[in-house]
This record gives structure tokens, sequence and C-alpha cells, in this order.
């Protein structure tokens, strides 16, 4: 795929028999199967490429023998770096719908088709900017949190002007014996005193 405001898919037309086929090669010895893919591409299509995640694979048989293709969704240069191969003798760079008309084999139309939507929506996740949900909700949070604390501060206060405050205590935080003062005991002499007088 090319890195444009709509994505294209790369489709290549075989010398051998004049086929639009999606770009594949063959494994070198002890090649994995990543880097010959990207190999194949890079030759085939004439632009360097980004590999990215594995989209899947296809099997189907050809002169008696079974052969698998597997595929992954790459990122191409947007300028071409070198020639194409000998074997390739024209590369298109198309809309995924043309690409899937412009295929020669109904297996290859069939994957593009059902795998080609999927890439393209991975293409435009990996586009979008890196959220910054998690920062902002770290300066809310922050931010509550001092609020919070003003608030409370705040209650407290009214708490001093209302329930919270002791009308008992004075300035100094002692409790005030002002309006409760103990009574002094009455002797028994002035209580015998009191009696008589009755």
């Amino acid at each position: 795929m090319r890195n444009t405001a709509r994505a294209l898919v790369a489709v290549v037309q075989r010398a051998k028999d004049g086929a639009w086929v999606l770009p594949r090669g063959k494994l070198k010895r002890d090649e994995p199967a990543r880097a010959a893919a990207r190999r194949e591409v890079v030759e085939e299509t004439g632009h360097h490429v980004a590999v990215n995640e594995f989209l899947g694979a296809i099997t189907y048989r050809a002169g008696g023998k079974s052969k698998v293709v597997q595929f992954w969704q790459m990122q191409a240069q947007d300028d071409a770096s070198h020639d194409l191969m000998a074997d390739i003798v024209a590369v298109d760079w198309l809309s995924l719908e043309a690409a899937v008309r412009r295929l020669r084999y109904p297996l290859e139309k069939l994957f593009l088709r059902r795998i080609g939507r999927r890439a393209l929506q991975r293409r435009d996740d990996r586009k979008l900017p890196r959220p910054l949900a998690a920062k902002k909700a770290g300066k809310k949070s922050g931010d509550k949190t001092g609020k919070n604390k003003i608030k409370d501060k705040g209650k407290s206060k009214g708490n001093d002007k209302g329930k919270g405050k002791d009308k008992n205590k004075d300035k100094t935080g002692r409790k005030s014996n002002a309006k409760h003062k103990a009574k002094p005991k009455k002797s028994r002499k002035s209580r015998r005193a009191k009696k008589a007088g009755k």
C-alpha cells in the first residue's frame, strides 16, 4: 500500500502470461517468509517498503504441487527506488475495489476482498495521532483532587462557624467556665440557720 490520502494497492503484470496478480515470489534457501515477502515486493514494484502485520495465506495447486502464498500488509515509499525485475512488465497502484477487479485469479480476488478492508482499517488506525487521554485524565484528576481539598476546607470552616465549633471554648481553645460555674457547697451551719429561720 502507498501512503496517500486514499490507500492504494499494488498489482503487478507478469511477463510470461500478462496476468495481473498480487506481488509474490519464491523463498530462497533458509530465507524467512517475512524477509522473502519484502524482497519480492521491492523487486516487483520498485518501491522500498516497511513490513507491518501478517494478513493471511492462500493455498492452491499448480503443476501437481500444493503451493502456499503468505501475505503481509506493507507501507510503500512514495517514489520508486529502482526498475522492475525482468519477470514483471508493469505495476499499477489501484483502489481496493479496482485492484480486486484487475486480478485474474478468483482465489486472489476473494482473498483481497476479504482481507483488504481489514488492512485498510489498520492502516488508518496507524495514521491517527496518539491519544492524549491518559495525560488529560491525569491533569483532570489532579484538578479534581485540588478542588476537593478546597471544598473540604470550606466545609470545615463552615463547621467551625456552626455545628462543629464548641461554644464553650474561648479564643485560647480552653473551655470557659463563665456559664457553667460550679455552685459553692453550703456548710451545715448555714443549712441549720436556714431551717431555724423557716
